[in-house]
């Protein structure tokens, strides 16, 4: 089922900078975090939620900032280039698309959001790794984060995640 909602372009221009990070590019003007909601019949950028590598150079933990921007009583979408390191000793940076619907939101918020998600995921081409949270428990600690981005993880973001016994289940 879709919901007749569009991607504006802002999203498409926005979503092709951070899958094409260009190595002479200026690293502090990277986007890092992106969240987008549903307005008028599109999926916009919301106001004030983009986050460049600049913006974030005073947080302590980018992925509590990440988690910090989900409301537990309004749906989004969000965009998040996540940097990570596995056993292999290889630093990775991957964009995870997430489409958070918590429990407090409105039962049609939520509706509307899941019927449009196909849309956003339509321009989003290639993304490797898309989670649904509904709920901080979901993924909301970064043990679980990380067995979801990858078989392996041992930093997010520069700090050390333990292995989750006997596999997490999604």
């Amino acid at each position: 089922m879709t919901s007749g909602v569009q991607v504006s372009d802002k999203v498409k221009d926005i979503y092709n900078e951070m899958k094409v990070v260009k190595s002479d590019a200026d690293q502090s003007e990277r986007i890092r975090l992106v969240v987008f909601e549903i307005n008028n019949g599109y999926i916009e950028v919301e106001k004030g939620k983009i986050f460049r590598e600049k913006d974030l150079e005073e947080v302590e933990d980018v992925f509590k900032f990440f988690l910090s921007l989900l409301d537990p009583h309004q749906c989004r979408y969000m965009l998040y280039d996540c940097h990570f390191e596995t056993k292999e000793s290889s630093r990775k940076e991957e964009l995870v698309f997430v489409m958070w619907a918590p429990e407090e939101a409105t039962i049609k918020e939520k509706m509307n959001y899941a019927s449009s998600k196909e849309s956003i995921r339509k321009v989003l081409t290639g993304i490797k790794h898309e989670l649904q949270m509904n709920d901080f428990a979901d993924y909301g600690d970064r043990d679980h984060f990380a067995e979801k981005v990858g078989k392996g993880v041992i930093k997010v973001e520069g700090h050390t995640v333990k292995p989750v016994l006997g596999g997490a289940k999604y």
